[in-house]
């Protein structure tokens, strides 16, 4: 058991000095490239959603 909390203890020590080693401007574009994620409609199930939400639009305009 000793060993287990050795290594947490190991990683978060190597993670913590990773940040810190980090310069800030780093760091914060890091952040603001994650705050933009994708729908979570193209992260489930890629392109399809968008082509049908498409052809949908084209129907409905060669309808009118």
């Amino acid at each position: 058991m000793m060993a287990k909390s050795d290594e947490l203890v190991k990683y978060i020590t190597q993670r913590v000095v990773h940040y810190i080693d980090t310069p800030k401007d780093e760091r914060k574009e890091r952040r603001e490239q994650s705050r933009r994620k994708e729908p979570w409609s193209m992260k489930w199930f890629g392109m399809i959603p968008f082509a049908v939400s498409l052809w949908m639009g084209k129907k409905k305009k060669g309808s009118e």
